[in-house]
């Protein structure tokens, strides 16, 4: 909890702070590359920095931890740190590399508001980071202990044992331990990050979620994991460099340095009534999920619900259609903007759920683009469903939008 006096402190220079985000955002992280350029060559996402997003991400989670301390002091924002958390731990972060990002990030703050920074203002906001940051800390420590690791080693070598094109943009990669050991394992909806080394040296790293069920231990396939990769078109940018490097080099044989398992858009085993909606490749942990179901027997009603540009475009379909025909009491709804002829006229377009029906007491479980996300769990709010009970996952820098 925030003291009383940096409270008072905070919410005076919020409106300051909040206004000059874009511009300490760009400061900090050129203070900090310059200092550490190893940082942004193996640990950031180079497409995020050079598109903007990453460097609004950081500072703009700060100031919407420290808007909840002021705004509503008794409650943590636990999903926010949780899937802060999640990530940090999928990439290794340490303790030691929060003391770095104080520096440089103070500093900024500093340089940008110049003489509003008083003594008192640099204390409250010390006090805002390091809550946040002992807050992450503790949850990631717990993460790696789960796991079985020491902070920061979550990297193991994997073999590619097959590899399959889903789309013209698609590929899936199914990969084994290459030291033949036990794989981690996992729960429906995680995903991994994946490590490559591109052709300037470059440790770059991406998350991809995990496509199948996990397996039985002793099963054929207990150890076999995959996961789809779609291609980053830049459009008028660049196009992105891992997916890029993934689609054009990974073949069977090739190895791969892989993150254990984390995320918390996970399944929590209650026989419930399900929706899950997906957009684009957020089909990817839903598919996780689904196999997930088939294979426990779940036996409440499960809608599965996709929004995609069209039926070429939409990854790894024919297992979303085939692992719903698994269950019992399950139907899919796919729209699509670019429908084949005879698709169904009110699965046209965007997704649109007012003339679906939705069980009482059901639980959704959200992934793809944050409007999207948005716009279903705005539907899905209005048909009843309580808002405890609407999980999603948000992929990219701004995990702090999602907050609910």
């Amino acid at each position: 909890m925030l003291s009383e006096t940096s409270t008072a402190t905070v919410r005076a220079t919020l409106p300051a702070v909040g206004a000059a985000i874009g511009d300490i955002a760009d400061l900090f992280y050129r203070k900090l590359f310059d200092a550490h350029p190893e940082l942004l060559r193996d640990l950031f996402n180079r497409g995020n920095q050079a598109s903007g997003t990453q460097r609004r991400a950081l500072a703009g989670s700060i100031a919407a931890f420290a808007t909840q301390l002021v705004e509503h002091p008794d409650i943590r924002p636990d999903v926010m740190l949780g899937r802060i958390a999640n990530k940090h731990a999928s990439l290794g972060i340490t303790a030691p590399q929060y003391e770095i990002v104080h520096t440089h990030l103070f500093a900024a703050i500093a340089e940008v508001l110049g003489d509003a920074v008083t003594p008192e203002v640099a204390a409250a906001w010390d006090e805002v980071y390091w809550l946040m940051a002992n807050a992450l800390i503790a949850i990631e420590e717990r993460l790696y202990a789960q796991r079985g690791v020491t902070a920061g080693d979550v990297w193991r070598e994997w073999t590619v044992a097959s590899r399959t094109e889903d789309t013209a943009d698609v590929a899936t990669f199914r990969l084994v331990p290459s030291d033949g050991a036990p794989a981690p394992a996992f729960r429906p909806g995680q995903y991994v990050s994946v490590q490559v080394e591109l052709p300037d040296g470059a440790r770059q790293i991406r998350q991809y979620s995990l496509t199948g069920a996990p397996g039985a231990p002793g099963a054929p396939e207990a150890d076999l994991r995959s996961f789809s990769v779609k291609r980053v078109r830049g459009g008028t940018g660049p196009d992105g460099e891992v997916s890029a490097h993934l689609h054009a080099r990974l073949r069977a044989g090739d190895r791969l340095r892989v993150s254990a398992p984390y995320g918390d858009l996970v399944l929590d085993g209650s026989d419930v009534p399900l929706l899950l909606a997906s957009a684009g490749i957020g089909c990817t942990p839903i598919l996780s999920m689904l196999d997930h179901l088939a294979q426990e027997g779940h036996s409440s009603p499960v809608t599965v619900v996709h929004g995609d540009r069209s039926p070429a475009d939409h990854a790894l379909r024919t297992d979303h259609a085939a692992l719903t025909g698994k269950l019992p009491d399950a139907s899919a709804h796919f729209w699509y903007e670019a429908p084949e002829p005879g698709h169904p006229a009110d699965r046209t377009g965007t997704v649109d759920l007012d003339t679906l029906p939705v069980a009482p007491g059901t639980r959704a479980y959200l992934c793809g683009p944050l409007p999207f996300m948005r716009a279903v769990r705005s539907q899905l709010l209005t048909k009843g469903v309580a808002s405890a009970d609407i999980h999603y996952e948000v992929f990219g820098p701004d995990l702090w939008l999602a907050q609910d």
